[in-house]
């Protein structure tokens, strides 16, 4: 009972020696703290007007665009009944847009000259990046970018390559530009590429009215695995034909460099019959990225294992 008894007093003494102290210093009102200040976004960078040889060729790819549909072409339909193809032309095609480029390397774009190649792909991971030129208003550049990013995931899912859509030290890069942002963008291809040649620099710089769109990649010497890839897109074109050349030139950066007149239903070639991938594209790329075919194979060696793996495709029913 006495130890109790203590503990209890012990308790009302601190208590009244604190309630002593409060009234010999009373509570000090600390004074009003401001609100944080909420500082508003920067503002976008203010959209350059282009010059009027830009605005002419915004006028000359929409009359184009125009004319193609008119004619039927640019379709969007993936092929149907009306396209159809064996596994034998499936496997040509395969070799013929695989295995050979379209250009010379160092070329100038103005003539295509298709050359023997080794089986060019990816074999590490891509970091997607879109840039855009001071000219390209923003509701484009979001119309863009959303078109990008559902590609991107597309060519993924086709290929099983991870395509993430990054700032950061991207290795794919995807540029659109009109003429002006182009013929100002030497610095900046130098930066991305270091080793890009004159003669490539040149003809981007100058790329001729008829090249709607070009994609790049680089290699390490000798080597057929894809280190970086730029593709250039005309910020000039209307909507549908820069889809159309996102589609062509996203995909062509992957590994199907070469165009061929036979291939059909197919955007690799220059007929503009269709404008947007087809399940034959799709099929191409889902063979370049079979594990049974090795990246830097020659044609000889790469052919018939191509066509093993188009009779298997199209026995599944994929066509």
């Amino acid at each position: 009972m006495a130890g109790r008894f203590s503990v209890r007093g012990l308790s009302v003494a601190l208590v009244m020696g604190l309630a002593g102290c409060a009234e010999l210093f009373p509570p000090v009102t600390p004074p009003p703290v401001d609100p944080p200040v909420e500082r508003p976004d920067p503002p976008p960078p203010p959209v350059v007007e282009p010059s009027q040889a830009s605005k002419d060729l915004a006028v000359y790819y929409r009359r184009l665009q125009n004319d193609l549909l008119t004619q039927g072409l640019l379709r969007g339909d993936g092929g149907g009944p009306d396209t159809p193809f064996t596994d034998t032309q499936l496997a040509r095609n395969f070799v013929r847009i695989a295995l050979f480029n379209e250009y010379r390397d160092d070329s100038d774009f103005r003539s295509p000259q298709a050359t023997v190649s080794k089986l060019r792909r990816w074999e590490t991971p891509i970091r997607m990046s879109v840039e855009f030129g001071p000219s390209v208003p923003p509701d484009q550049q979001a119309m863009d970018t959303a078109s990008v990013s559902a590609y991107a995931a597309r060519l993924s899912r086709l290929t099983s390559v991870p395509i993430t859509q990054t700032d950061r030290n991207p290795n794919y890069h995807v540029l659109f530009l009109n003429e002006d942002d182009r013929r100002g963008a030497a610095a900046r291809l130098r930066q991305i590429i270091p080793g890009l040649g004159e003669a490539t620099l040149r003809a981007i710089i100058n790329l001729p009215r008829d090249q709607l769109c070009v994609v790049i990649g680089t290699f390490s010497p000798g080597g057929a695995s894809y280190q970086k890839a730029v593709a250039i897109i005309r910020a000039e074109h209307p909507n549908l034909m820069r889809s159309a050349c996102i589609h062509e030139e996203l995909a062509q950066g992957l590994g199907l460099a070469n165009d061929s007149p036979q291939a059909r239903p197919s955007i690799f070639n220059d007929d503009e019959e269709f404008g947007l991938l087809t399940t034959h594209d799709e099929l191409l790329l889902r063979m370049l990225y079979d594990r049974r075919l090795r990246t830097g194979m020659p044609p000889a060696e790469a052919a018939p294992i191509a066509r093993v793996i188009a009779r298997e495709y199209l026995a599944g029913g994929a066509s």
